[in-house]
């Protein structure tokens, strides 16, 4: 399959086996705990299908003018995959391998406000890369510290126009049927500003430590109902003997 877009010819080929990628370091350690965080209550809430992938900083491709760019979003979401996970190890190439991404997100980590880039010429920048060449419909750009929240989906116009958030800060991504919003919290040992998913009915989708968080709360109700049932029937036996009336076992 070929498109021609701002003097591009765009094919989606496969990377080569021997095409050496580079072995770039993570920008912020936070980098990677966000990203796992969004996957990981993406997958206990059983919003992840078996052909769906999530990828954190890692390679997706495209073929400009015979001319192979790379853009490893800090995370992104690809609803449907139709080749084999062992296919998709080292990079993914959308049209040939599957879906264009639904969302991709950049955690700003420098000064150089690469994830902002128009940049047309080779190689293109990431805004240019994911508007004009994958035309990814969402685009997040989320700045970790101070948790900043710009969210852009392309318009008709076939251009990222920044989107509002509703009345409880929340922005809808129609292909997950989710809301996307920031909240407060405390995860792998780091409090912050963490990107988290809502359902429909304005639920949180939870992390792991939450869920184990909600049962140890559930336990500890249980046993204490269990304990207050047993005080009420030492109290009902004393009364009872109190009477001259030996309580059944």
């Amino acid at each position: 399959m070929t498109t021609l877009t701002q003097g591009y010819q765009i094919t989606w080929e496969k990377l080569p086996d021997d095409y050496k990628l580079p072995d770039d370091p993570v920008d912020n350690i936070n980098q990677p705990a966000l990203a796992a965080a969004l996957t990981e209550s993406l997958q206990l809430a059983g919003k992840i299908s078996a052909n769906a992938l999530t990828t954190t900083n890692y390679g997706i491709c495209a073929t400009l003018n015979n001319k192979m760019v790379i853009k490893a979003p800090d995370w992104a979401f690809i609803a449907k995959i139709n080749v084999s996970r062992e296919e998709v190890i080292r990079s993914y190439t959308p049209q040939l391998q599957g879906d264009i991404p639904v969302i991709v997100m950049e955690f700003v980590s420098d000064t150089q406000e690469t994830e902002y880039s128009i940049k047309a010429t080779y190689p293109p920048g990431k805004w240019f890369f994911y508007e004009r060449i994958l035309k990814v419909p969402n685009y997040i750009i989320f700045e970790p510290d101070s948790g900043s929240f710009e969210m852009y989906r392309l318009e008709s116009t076939e251009q990222y126009i920044l989107q509002e958030p509703d009345e409880n800060q929340r922005y809808w991504i129609a292909e997950m049927n989710l809301y996307l919003g920031v909240s407060q919290g405390t995860r792998e040992n780091r409090t912050g500003k963490w990107l988290r998913w809502w359902d429909e009915q304005g639920n949180l989708l939870p992390w792991g430590s939450e869920l184990a968080q909600q049962e140890r709360q559930r336990a500890e109700q249980e046993r204490q109902r269990a304990e207050q049932e047993r005080q009420r029937a030492q109290r009902l036996a004393a009364q009872l003997r109190a009477a001259g009336i030996e309580p059944e076992d």
